[in-house]
């Protein structure tokens, strides 16, 4: 009971409740309503569902996440990408009646819930630390770009089928383009028109709202949609029922690609945000809560109907900028969707889909990251070319497809660093203590003393590359290298192989006249070294604290074995 009350957030929140902020929070909390009124139904549209999960989707979920979620200014409900992995993800078990297909949305919402809160009550929320930013980056743009093409058809009035692949959709768009609908062509050009420029000059209104009023209005007077204008239709009216979804064992294995993708992807993207939110308004973040959080809205909603959610970009930001103070003012919003289901559902029956079209390439166009192209290329080039692969490999392969690409060559890339780690041969700089990279620093070298040091762990990926390179550097020095210090600052861990390695060359370079000096050695590497053996075969007296004591000690063992050959 304990732990389940200290994860009641709100228990830590509500009662500490200020008047002051009151103000800003309903302000967000209306200001994100009318926002997500139109996103909710577009974004339930673009997961191949009736418009009305996605307004479900704007209630429980969001209550539940005010409850546990730590983040006061996320704002949590339907999300573009999301929306997308559940479109590929479902669409992809082949031909399905609009009901089983709506029921599998409904458990998948469940099973992404169970994931999230799961790595919650673990702590597992460092795994999505395998994502590296330019993975995520590569992947948005071109999920970005994917759902821009699909929604196509909207705009168009044509008939473009559901496919996470770029190629299916501009083939199919290039078939069909010749059936464009003029009016509906037309309501999607001043659509876009009219939302830019809201966009541009009126950044404070909820402009999508205001689009999605004037279209309605329009189409309802002139009756539009008995001239093939396609409408959103009826939406049930109401709260939605509660209702316990029957899994079978099929239908989990089916899914479960598709809920871990959506998991680990709806997570990145609400933390990336909260986070963001969080340092702008001074407090600190509990990444494992944000999970539970997420996954009790996932479960909740799914009891209730609701396609899966999480944090969204765009929503956030404006309930940031609007003032939201504090959870309450995501609750706020909830009510207002509630509110909307209630009594105004009739009203949305001539929303034209080209608008909500129009509201889904807004929304996501943002997400095409064209800033991270143009930093990588000046920073990491190596890192441009993993955005670049998870940017094709999304658009040509498919969406969870491209995911998992772009995962498995980051974590290939970074085990393959590892296995050749930067390494410096140093020299001293000037008449100082200091050693420093012969490459970067103009510095003075001794040929009877080899200064190296590696940037890494010693283990066994990265042992022959360290006598290699030994090896290497005691060629270029010639016959007169006499000592080798190593500079051990930057070594955190070493392993049985490194270190049987470091005995061989112990071994080896005794052999051949030349004596090893370690420096800075960290306390867990030395416990190995003591524990192995390596501290004794070396010697006490070849461990120093830093590399200027190294290297004179180096040099002083160089003048004593000089003496002893003059003297014989």
């Amino acid at each position: 009971m304990k732990w389940f009350l200290n994860n009641l957030t709100i228990l830590h929140w509500l009662p500490h409740y200020q008047r002051s902020d009151f103000r800003g929070d309903l302000t967000a909390g209306l200001t994100v309503a009318m926002m997500l009124i139109p996103q909710a139904m577009s974004y339930a549209m673009l997961a191949g569902l009736p418009a009305i999960h996605g307004l479900y989707a704007g209630i429980l979920p969001i209550f539940a996440y005010a409850i546990f979620g730590t983040s006061r200014q996320l704002a949590v409900g339907p999300a573009a990408m999301v929306a997308l992995l559940v479109s590929s993800g479902i669409g992809g078990l082949g031909a399905l009646t609009t009901e089983n297909y709506i029921y599998l949305a409904i458990i998948l919402a469940g099973m992404i819930g169970v994931i999230q809160l799961g790595m919650g009550l673990f702590r597992l929320g460092y795994l999505t630390n395998f994502l590296s930013h330019p993975v995520i980056s590569g992947f948005t743009s071109a999920a970005a770009l994917i759902i821009i093409v699909s929604q196509t058809g909207l705009l168009l009035g044509i008939q473009i089928p559901r496919s996470e692949s770029l190629i299916t959709l501009l083939s199919a768009l290039y078939d069909q383009v010749n059936h464009t609908h003029a009016m509906t062509l037309i309501i999607s050009t001043l659509s876009l028109g009219l939302m830019l420029s809201l966009k541009y000059w009126a950044k404070g209104l909820p402009n999508s709202m205001i689009l999605l009023l004037v279209a309605t209005a329009v189409v309802w007077f002139f009756r539009l949609d008995l001239v093939g204008v396609s409408v959103v239709g009826n939406i049930p009216q109401g709260f939605p029922d509660f209702i316990v979804p029957s899994v079978s064992l099929t239908q989990i294995q089916q899914l479960i690609p598709t809920a871990l993708a959506i998991a680990f992807i709806g997570f990145i993207e609400s933390i990336a945000v909260a986070k963001k939110m969080a340092r702008e308004n001074r407090y600190e973040l509990e990444p494992n809560k944000e999970l539970i959080g997420l996954g009790m809205a996932n479960i909740v909603g799914s009891l209730f109907q609701s396609m899966p959610v999480a944090g969204g970009l765009g929503r956030s930001a404006v309930n940031n900028a609007a003032g939201a103070r504090t959870q309450l003012a995501s609750i706020i919003t909830a009510v207002c969707i509630t509110l909307a289901l209630l009594f105004l559902t009739p009203m949305f029956y001539f929303i034209p889909k080209a608008v909500l079209g129009v509201v889904i390439v807004v929304a996501v166009y943002g997400l095409i990251d064209f800033k991270e192209v143009t930093h990588l290329w000046r920073v990491k080039k190596e890192d441009l070319a993993l955005l670049a692969l998870t940017f094709v490999s999304t658009l040509i392969v498919g969406v969870k497809e491209g995911i998992l690409i772009g995962i498995a060559v980051s974590l290939l890339w970074f085990l393959a660093k590892t296995t050749r780690p930067h390494f410096a041969v140093m020299g001293r700089v000037g008449q100082t203590t200091d050693f420093r990279n012969i490459k970067r620093f103009a510095v003075e070298t001794d040929p009877t003393v080899l200064i190296l040091r590696f940037d890494s762990q010693f283990y066994y990926g990265n042992v022959s590359f360290l006598k290699e390179k030994i090896r290497e550097y005691q060629n270029i020095k010639g016959s007169e290298l006499k000592a080798i210090v190593i500079d051990a600052c930057s070594v955190n861990q070493l392993d049985s192989s490194a270190d049987t390695a470091l005995h061989e060359l112990i071994e080896e370079g005794r052999l051949e006249g030349i004596e090893y000096f370690f420096a800075s050695v960290k306390g867990p590497v030395l416990d190995v070294m003591k524990l192995s053996g390596f501290y004794d075969l070396l010697g006490p007296q070849f461990f120093f604290f830093n590399v200027h004591d190294a290297v004179t000690g180096a040099k002083n063992w160089i003048d004593k074995k000089n003496e002893v050959i003059d003297e014989s």
